[in-house]
């Protein structure tokens, strides 16, 4: 069997415990390997000794000769001073560069050129021709429109999310022999995340990846291997039935265990025995005893489960929220158009829809944060409304975890039994010492494990949670499903975790295009086999980027004045630059201490807002009328 690489007696330490213990790992061509493990096993250590950025402390990693390897990591982009092309382009090296340099000197070209840069074009067509790299540009430029990012777009100005998916197409572009992924299904959408399942189906890449996308995991897998306490096993097959063996192991395990310590007590008190016993003892049973007692001192034990609770509260009313015939629409855009539905005590709603969607603002305008600008919404009697935030914006970050959950109480009480706060912070996992940790410390894992301590000791009957399974392990994740499950409030979910939705929700609201929002019963596996035909409008965007109207000024014919077709040559840089200036003052509006300032900075900024939501919908209504008559 021919493999790229090779790990021999590799190990590695961070503090008392390896997270790898001479292990042994081989990979070879066309295998999917899922690699899983619980938070903080040092699944994320591992992929990097594979790619090559961190050093084992012993043992020996070969790699094929030659081989292409591309990562995407959990941690975000640092080169924010790109564009997104330039960023995704540099997983092609070179050839990534030239490309880089032709897309941009294209752009400059379409608004005004020189002669010098048409000859400079003319000599980065040629270089390209050379390194035949028009096949990778248009994989760039299939991969940019797929995972719906603007080309032009700096990287300084995009989300985390957006960021993240940059890193996924910057790792998709080369074309990898081997391409490891590190939860690559964090804040993409559903369609995203299948058009990504199909994309690695269908090539012939190498894969190591670590998910906790159970959906993902069962279809891509042909392998899983698992971290745990220092040890790689491998497990040939299925996810399922992974974990039907994994539970057969683990209980030969504890049988095992149990009799070791059956027999070390048993030599433990021979060894104690009178002066008669000593004289007439056998070296070599001590000699074993000492053996025995050095093997129980390198056991490492199965790291507890969490075991969380969450605050109920009183019930609620019957009818807990009651919407009718509302809509909101952003700058002509329809988000919500006549939507009605009525929430009953114990429903589990899950929302789907791609990012930018509505989902989020939905979720406000039924909880009253936000107003509709059509129909009305009523809340039923004794709400009690805890929400889980996936941006964590609830967060103090320079607290510690006691101090963002406890909020100066030493005790808790959940369901009516008083609890230690450092107790109650164990069921998340949370040892003493770790519980007095600055947030700005943990990992995302532990962040989400955070949250939910927070959300479950509030005295709630209506939860309201926005990605709540990104970063846990998959040992949490099902706990958090078993207990929404049995949960007898009320339930608003969003999630693009398709194996959580069907298994917690009893209908889904689903996204479905120009403002229509329609409820099926069931989750996501429902919805599919209810749904008619594939909802075409989910796969795109609200409105065309920049990027988009550049790719179409090529359509143009005599249809239009010379003055017109001027207009529509300069309409896109003008779009794009009020996008920028609409996407600063968001930004700035959006801060906590933007209503600090005074009165008069505040009117003043609201309203430059407004002019340049204005302006910027009439450059794109302006754009659209003359398109139409050019094509």
């Amino acid at each position: 069997m021919s493999y790229l690489i090779s790990l021999d007696h590799v190990s590695l330490a961070f503090g008392l415990d390896a997270l790898l213990d001479n292990v042994k790992l081989q990979i070879a061509g066309g295998e999917r390997v899922c690699l899983i493990g619980r938070n903080g096993a040092g699944k994320s250590s591992l992929l990097k000794i594979v790619e090559g950025t961190c050093q084992p402390d012993s043992g020996t990693v070969w790699r094929q000769p030659g081989l292409r390897l591309s990562c995407l990591s959990q941690t975000l982009p640092s080169d924010r001073e790109m564009t997104v092309y330039e960023y995704v382009a540099q997983g092609l090296a070179s050839t990534g560069q030239l490309l880089a340099a032709y897309h941009a000197l294209t752009q400059k070209i379409a608004l005004s050129h020189t002669e010098r840069d048409l000859a400079e074009l003319e000599q980065l067509q040629h270089r390209i021709d050379v390194n035949q790299g028009w096949a990778f540009e248009q994989n760039i430029n299939t991969t940019l429109s797929r995972l719906e990012l603007n080309a032009d777009q700096k990287m300084a100005d995009l989300s985390g999310g957006w960021q993240r998916r940059a890193a996924l197409a910057r790792a998709l572009v080369s074309a990898p022999d081997l391409l490891l992924l590190d939860e690559p299904t964090n804040h993409l959408d559903i369609h995203a995340i299948q058009w990504l399942e199909e994309l690695l189906l269908s090539s012939s890449v190498t894969l190591l990846f670590v998910t906790h996308d159970r959906t993902l995991l069962r279809r891509l897998a042909t392998r899983i291997i698992e971290l745990d306490r220092g040890q790689l096993t491998s497990w040939p097959g299925d996810y399922d039935n992974f974990l039907r063996r994994k539970e057969e192991m683990l209980h030969a395990e504890a049988k095992q265990n149990v009799e070791f310590d059956k027999k070390l007590a048993q030599e433990e008190r021979w060894i104690r025995q009178g002066i008669k016993a000593r004289r007439t003892r056998n070296e070599g049973r001590v000699r074993a005893l000492y053996a025995m007692r050095t093997e129980r001192a390198k056991r490492r034990e199965v790291q507890g489960a969490s075991s969380f609770n969450m605050n109920t509260a009183e019930q609620s009313g019957q009818v807990v929220i009651e919407a009718k015939n509302i809509s909101h629409h952003f700058n002509h855009t329809p988000v919500i158009h006549n939507f009605s539905l009525r929430i009953m005590r114990g429903d589990k709603i899950g929302l789907i829809g791609p990012n930018g969607a509505g989902k989020s603002t939905l979720l406000n305008i039924l909880l009253g944060e936000l107003t509709p600008q059509q129909g009305s919404v009523t809340h039923g009697t004794k709400l009690h409304i805890a929400y889980f935030d996936q941006l964590r914006r609830n967060l103090d970050l320079e607290k510690s975890v006691i101090d963002n959950v406890a909020e100066g109480r030493e005790f808790i009480e959940i369901n009516g039994n008083r609890r230690h706060i450092i107790s109650y912070l164990g069921d998340f996992l949370f040892t003493p010492q770790r519980a007095l940790t600055p947030v700005k410390a943990l990992s995302g894992g532990e962040c989400n494990r955070l949250l939910l301590a927070r959300l479950f000791s509030q005295p709630a009957n209506l939860l309201v949670m926005d990605e709540p399974t990104n970063d846990l392990d998959i040992e949490t994740l099902e706990l958090l499903e078993e207990l929404l499950s049995e949960y007898q409030g009320t339930l608003l979910l969003v999630s693009h975790d398709r194996t959580f939705l069907d298994n917690v929700v009893t209908s889904t609201l689903v996204f479905e295009g120009n403002g229509k929002v329609r409820e099926y019963i069931g989750g996501y596996q429902d919805w599919l086999r209810q749904r008619k035909t594939e909802p075409a409008p989910m796969l795109q965007p609200a409105r065309q980027p920049a990027q988009a109207i550049h790719q179409k000024i090529s359509k143009q014919n005599k249809k239009l004045s010379y003055k017109e077709q001027r207009e529509l040559d300069k309409l896109p840089a003008k779009i794009e630059a009020l996008e920028h200036q609409q996407n600063e003052l968001q930004t700035e509006v959006s801060s906590p201490e933007f209503y600090k300032k005074s009165p008069d900075v505040v009117t003043e900024t609201l309203a430059k807002l407004k002019k340049i939501s204005t302006d910027l919908e009439q450059a794109y209504q302006r754009w659209q009328e003359l398109e139409d008559r050019s094509s």
